[in-house]
């Protein structure tokens, strides 16, 4: 069958502020729980482009792309619909602010973060992320 039938492309960003701490947001819209910021990349966009824009509707902050840390596509990551998304890690100044998708918003050490009821597979990937392990 053409086209094929794929997953949809995703991105999240693990937002690093000066502090070491990361930003995460409460999500809006299900499924409900705490999220790294991120979205859909949109058709003739990059995931690199997606990245820059999703941090910036959701947090209002500007970020530099870091890394790009790991692609998760476990089929049961978002219960919705298959996804497959591109991690990044990104530095930030400013003060960050609840926007577009999230509903509250959050600046969180390691231990704080993992201790949130998080949406999507977003529990193993900041323990990836933390350990080093990516």
């Amino acid at each position: 069958m053409w086209p094929p039938e794929t997953p949809y492309c995703t991105v999240d960003i693990i937002i690093r502020l000066p502090d070491r701490r990361i930003v995460l947001i409460e999500r809006k819209n299900p499924p409900h729980g705490w999220a790294i910021p991120g979205g859909f990349v949109d058709r003739g966009e990059s995931a690199e482009t997606a990245a820059v824009r999703e941090a910036r509707e959701e947090t209002n902050l500007d970020v530099t792309l870091v890394r790009q840390m790991h692609v998760y596509s476990d089929p049961g990551r978002d219960t919705r619909l298959h996804t497959l998304s591109v991690v990044f890690e990104a530095e930030a100044v400013g003060e960050p602010r609840a926007a577009d998708d999230a509903k509250h918003l959050g600046v969180f050490t390691e231990d704080e973060a993992l201790a949130l009821d998080l949406a999507f597979d977003h529990r193993q990937i900041l323990v990836d992320y933390f350990s080093g392990r990516y």
